[in-house]
């Protein structure tokens, strides 16, 4: 009884590791309630005896008993009862709760099906801690199923797991090693204590072992070592940083450990343009094959000197592995949108970038590691990984923009945030003023939004150039109204500036232009660096502007967007493919943050089939099926692999002929080398094990070939050869010089076929599949691992009892 409670114990201590990967408590009262199931079942199976084999069919009824009634009541008979509909109700929500965790990543919803997935693999846990630990005793075995309930939160987090839960865990396999260890040495076990008879110690020869100072001391061993556990990891420095950034364009981060600090855009951006050769950066391919702005970061804070970034936020829903990103902020109803699918692969010479290059809006990504979105921006990061040598698919929804639905855009603002209008308070008035002349008549956003382009790319005589200096306030004043000389971050900026002075919501965009098509892909280099504004419009989110000049006298692979230019009326080719493209309408209606989460969780599915990446290819459930046999097959068949490696050795030893000089035989003899006897006699022992024929550990080898030849009624030459056999290990054991001793592989060859043939065929496979040979060399190795733990407490003992005396 206590042994099926403390593996009970230990179980459900060792499933509370798994509440990070859930939503909600359902699956930890239905885990609770398969461990209870299952503990009831071992007390009835120990109440009534039950054989070791018999206990885990028992459990496995109770368990399934309890799944019909947590989960398929209705369909059973009296709710408790299984039918074939509770049966196949069961499979149903088993199936679907499997494909269920394909498609979540932790923390998944603990809905009816995965809730059941859970309970039952939890139950299927106990049944196995409870055999190894209460059927067959050996406690220390039961703790690789816990190991292995605790390797699937460790294997799928990226968090590490949490050290209340990982105590707990470690106390329950504890208790359960104790629960062991007293019963052990309650009932004849293996520790023979040792003390001095003090006076008026009156025991009596029937009396119970006293187990107080091995349960103390392995109380105090298990403790440590969970102490160490728990303490020790963090004493010393972290091998990868944790989860905390440090963002900030232009913030240095430095002091600051374990986390993340981002270099300077601005800086970098300069520093690339000016390099003497260009580099490869990156490549790409697309369905559409046009070339696309790949952003990095996105600048949402103006404080009179430079562009900033707001601090992203990446909350585990938003990993890229979970599916769909969060909606674009402002996509509404009724704008067509063009799919796109692009593949990327960045060189692995860049210099460490946290942020993915992107076309904007990103859907979906399909990239390895731990990557999440920043849900305003719809910036990709990551605390844990670098882009460089990476390789990924993005799905993207662009809105298709044309004039007329961007100057029918509302000029309201309801679901943008002010940060992307504020400006400083000592603004100089003439860049202000500046902003109103050149959008002077302009009737709509949209057209304040053209002719702030067209002041920097025709009118307002601005040229490119990388001499400029500084992005401060001054530099802006100069840069609009002197000099006019700049490259992409002063045109960039400037335009995002004078956009919210006439109120049109923006911020910078950092990343790379198009690049360069070079045979079927497009190549993006160091000198295709580049910036530039976006703008938000009502409906349809956030689009591209380009102030920067282009072509031979800007930056070379600068494109102006097509919705900026006067465009014909029918422009579409309708002899080429066009991208695929669909009605924005399932995109979210209300951008209010509790909104946005709900339509992101409700459209998720609806999302994955409209727009979203093609499914990877994945494996048939007929072949995977057809795997896990094989691999499960051959997990069974390493005990018999372990055989035939022992047998094969053997054999080979038993081709030795040793022979020779007499003084040289009874020196090998002496020293314990006479290999040949050894393995024939070792191999013999393992076929009688192997066919339930044990040799009694006080039998001589003369009776046991002569109770063998009686008890099997072997013929002359089995007997003869059990009897060579047995003549040879009694010279080799006790002969002063054993002399010649002839090839033995014949003779034990003969005794194998004679009782092979006296035993059953189920006997002779599982001799050859199962060996039991084997299975007690496990045996003998746990056992010696508990004498070892039971020497060294012998000794803690003597020592006290000798200091005592």
């Amino acid at each position: 009884m206590r042994l099926s409670i403390a593996a009970a114990l230990a179980t459900f201590s060792a499933t509370i590791l798994l509440y990070q990967l859930f939503e909600g408590g359902a699956w930890f009262w239905g885990s609770l309630g398969a461990v209870v199931s299952v503990l009831l079942a071992s007390l009835i199976s120990g109440r009534l005896s039950l054989a070791a084999w018999a206990a885990p069919l028992l459990s496995v009824g109770a368990l399934w008993i309890y799944l019909t009634v947590a989960f398929a009541a209705e369909e059973a008979w009296a709710l408790f009862v299984p039918t074939t509909d509770s049966v196949l109700e069961v499979a149903r929500l088993l199936a679907t709760g499997w494909a269920d965790i394909q498609r979540y990543a932790a923390p998944v919803p603990a809905n009816e099906a995965i809730s059941l997935l859970t309970t039952g693999g939890v139950g299927l846990i106990a049944i196995i801690v409870d055999l190894f630990a209460t059927r067959l005793r050996k406690a220390a075995l039961a703790g690789l199923p816990l190991l292995a309930l605790a390797a699937v939160p460790a294997t799928i987090l990226a968090d590490p797991i949490s050290w209340p839960a990982f105590i707990l865990a470690a106390l329950g396999f504890t208790g359960l090693l104790i629960a062991d260890g007293r019963e052990r040495v309650g009932q004849w076990g293996r520790a023979v204590l040792v003390r001095r008879t003090r006076l008026g110690d009156d025991r009596r020869p029937g009396a119970t072992a006293d187990t107080s100072g091995l349960r103390v001391s392995g109380k105090r061993i298990g403790f440590a070592a969970i102490a160490l556990a728990v303490l020790l990891p963090a004493l010393l420095p972290p091998m990868e940083p944790v989860s905390f950034f440090t963002f900030g364009v232009g913030g240095s981060g430095a002091g600051r450990g374990n986390s993340i600090s981002i270099p300077n855009p601005i800086a970098n951006l300069k520093g690339q343009l000016e390099l003497p050769e260009q580099r490869t950066v990156l490549t790409y391919t697309n369905s559409d094959n046009r070339p696309r702005y790949l952003r990095i970061y996105s600048l949402d804070t103006f404080d009179g000197d430079q562009f900033g970034m707001t601090q992203p936020e990446g909350a585990p829903e938003n990993r890229t592995e979970n599916g769909p990103l969060p909606p674009p902020p402002g996509l509404g109803g009724g704008v067509e949108l063009r799919h796109i699918q692009t593949t990327v692969a960045v060189s692995d010479e860049i210099a460490k970038l946290s942020f993915l290059p992107l076309p904007y809006p990103p859907r979906e990504i399909r990239i390895d590691g731990d990557w999440r979105a920043d849900v305003s921006s719809l910036m990709v990061f990551s605390t844990r990984d670098q882009a460089a040598g990476l390789e990924y698919q993005v799905a993207t929804s662009e809105p298709v923009a044309t004039a007329d639905v961007l100057d029918s855009a509302p000029s309201s603002r309801q679901n943008i945030e002010e940060r992307y209008l504020e400006l400083p308070d000592d603004l100089p008035p003439a860049i202000v003023d500046l902003a109103h002349q050149e959008t002077r008549g302009a009737r709509t956003n949209y057209e304040a939004a053209v002719k702030l382009q067209e002041f920097f790319t025709d009118t307002g005589g601005f040229v490119y150039s990388l001499r400029t200096q500084g992005h401060g306030n001054s530099a802006l004043a100069d840069f609009l109204l002197h000099s006019r000389a700049g490259y992409c971050e002063q045109f960039a900026a400037s335009m995002a500036v004078l956009a919210r002075v006439v109120g049109i919501p923006s911020r910078v965009a950092i990343g790379y232009t198009g690049g360069t098509q070079i045979g079927g892909e497009w190549t993006v280099a160091t000198n295709d660096s580049h910036s530039w504004p976006e703008l938000y419009f009502e409906g349809v989110g956030w689009l591209p502007f380009e102030p920067t000049p282009t072509g031979s006298l800007g930056q070379g692979s600068a494109r102006v967007p097509d919705y900026t230019r006067p465009q014909p009326e029918a422009t579409a080719d309708p002899t080429s493919p066009s991208p695929d493209r669909t009605s924005a309408a399932g995109s979210e209606e209300e951008q209010d943050p509790q909104s946005r989460r709900n339509v992101r969780e409700l459209d998720r599915e609806a999302l994955l089939a409209d727009g979203g990446l093609p499914p990877e290819d994945t494996t048939p459930v007929a072949a995977q099926i057809g795997i896990g046999a094989a691999v499960l097959l051959l997990v069974l068949l390493i005990p018999a692999a372990a055989r035939l490696i022992v047998r094969s050795r053997r054999v080979r030893t038993l081709g030795w002929k040793v022979s020779g000089p007499a003084d040289e035989v009874t020196a090998r003899v002496v020293a314990g080398r006479h290999p040949a006897v050894a393995a024939a006699w070792a191999e013999l022992d393992d076929v009688l094990c192997d066919y339930g024929m044990a040799r009694e550990p006080s039998e001589t080898p003369r009776q046991l070939a002569r109770r063998l030849t009686e008890q099997y009624e072997f013929g002359s030459g089995p007997a003869a050869a059990v009897t060579s056999i047995a003549s040879a290990v009694e010279r080799v054991l006790y002969a002063r010089e054993p002399g010649r001793i002839p090839p033995l592989g014949g003779d034990l060859r003969e005794v194998r076929k004679a009782l092979a043939a006296t035993v059953s065929r189920p006997r002779r496979v599982r001799a050859v599949l199962l060996p039991p040979s084997t299975m007690r060399r496990l045996r003998n190795l746990g056992e010696g691992l508990l004498d070892g733990f039971d020497r060294l407490e012998n000794i803690r003992l003597r020592r006290t009892a000798q200091k005592g005396a």
